[in-house]
């Protein structure tokens, strides 16, 4: 039983180292270009680096000639500068050179040959702890969303209240028909009312019973007028 357990144990532990020596990637430098004077600049390294997924145990191959030129870790701030002044570590001046990533974050490398930093030979690289874990710094900052850089919400057209000046069904109700005024509403014909006569209204009838009356005393007065 104790010989079981141990040799459990062992294969464990060789799994584990199995496992730490598959994932460490040996990186080259600027593949075969190597670390040199690049033609394209300081671009180079950057389009290089910017291909590559940096993790802690990984190495970096840089491949150039002894006496020719050198390796040096250095800050950010004398990287941008170009100078060797608060250097991390030595500089590897036998080539080729090979420097073990020990921890994560930013790392940057010059050539301190002359003018070769300025002319382009620097490298900077970002390291991750672990693969597919974003390293601590180094990487962009998820953009940041104002109110001022919202998009503005589609402007949604409310149809405009009808003015109650013209075009209601309110001005279309028709009104209520006032009493007739003296002369009727302009516009309109409106028959007359009839006048009351005074003496009251006096038919055909009548006036022919008056004529007929008038010329019968007429006639009369004539008569007794002879026999008188």
């Amino acid at each position: 039983m104790g010989k079981s357990r141990c040799m459990l144990i062992v294969g464990v532990v060789v799994a584990v180292m199995l496992q730490c020596a598959v994932a460490q990637t040996v990186h080259v430098v600027g593949d075969s270009m190597g670390w040199i004077i690049p033609p394209g600049g300081a671009a180079a390294y950057t389009t290089w680096a910017s291909t590559k997924n940096f993790v802690v145990n990984d190495i970096l191959t840089f491949n150039f000639s002894t006496n020719a030129h050198d390796v040096l870790e250095v800050p950010k701030a004398s990287f941008d500068a170009c100078t060797s002044a608060n250097a991390i570590g030595t500089a590897f001046t036998n080539g080729p050179a090979n420097i073990t990533l020990t921890s994560a974050g930013e790392h940057y490398y010059i050539c301190t040959f002359g003018q070769h930093c300025q002319n382009g030979q620097k490298l900077a690289i970002t390291v991750s702890s672990s693969p597919g874990t974003i390293p601590p710094s180094g990487s962009p900052a998820p953009p940041t969303t104002t109110p001022s850089g919202s998009p503005a919400p589609p402007t949604t057209t409310t149809p405009a209240t009808p003015s109650p000046t013209s075009g209601t069904p309110a001005d279309c109700t028709p009104a209520p028909a006032s009493a007739p005024k003296a002369g009727g509403p302009t516009g309109q014909t409106t028959p007359a009312t009839p006048s009351t006569p005074a003496a009251g209204p006096t038919s055909p009838g009548s006036s022919s019973s008056v004529v007929f009356a008038s010329f019968f005393v007429t006639l009369l007065s004539v008569a007794m007028g002879f026999f008188v």
